[in-house]
């Protein structure tokens, strides 16, 4: 097993965003087309929140993705971004050793944490990602 592998390796780099400034319906259409749980929110390349499909879901009671996009659409238009995402979300920095985000993925209530160098966003690395990872050092 490859013990000092940095999550360069293993996060997406090329990651779906959506502005601070985007309303709520733009970030849904993001998460459904794209197929994704999480999305940074940015100003700039300065990521300054993150939303995740669970967010989104806890607002409609899941009806969003279900298919049952009628009146819990007005939800989404009542809203802000800012008001939904949550703000300056924990980042960590693409040399960061996957043993230590397994860590922190372990302790702590995150699936998803954006990876940022010299305050720009490089990547997105999630479970899904460091699991996959760890499967692939059985094979």
């Amino acid at each position: 097993m490859k013990k000092r592998e940095p999550i360069s390796h293993i996060m997406t780099k090329t990651v779906v965003t959506a502005n601070e400034k985007d309303d709520l319906k733009t970030v849904v259409e993001k998460l459904k087309k794209n197929t994704i749980r999480h999305i940074p929110i940015v100003k700039g390349k300065e990521v300054v929140g993150i939303i995740s499909r669970t967010d989104v879901n806890r607002l409609t009671f899941g009806a969003l993705f279900d298919g049952q996009e009628g009146a819990d659409a007005a939800i989404l238009d009542m809203l802000s971004i800012s008001q939904v995402m949550t703000s300056k979300p924990r980042t960590v920095p693409s040399d960061m050793i996957i043993k230590d985000l397994a860590e922190i993925f372990s302790k702590e209530d995150f699936h998803a944490l954006p990876v940022v160098d010299h305050e720009e966003l490089k990547g997105i690395v999630t479970t899904t990602d460091v699991i996959k990872y760890l499967l692939e050092q059985y094979d």
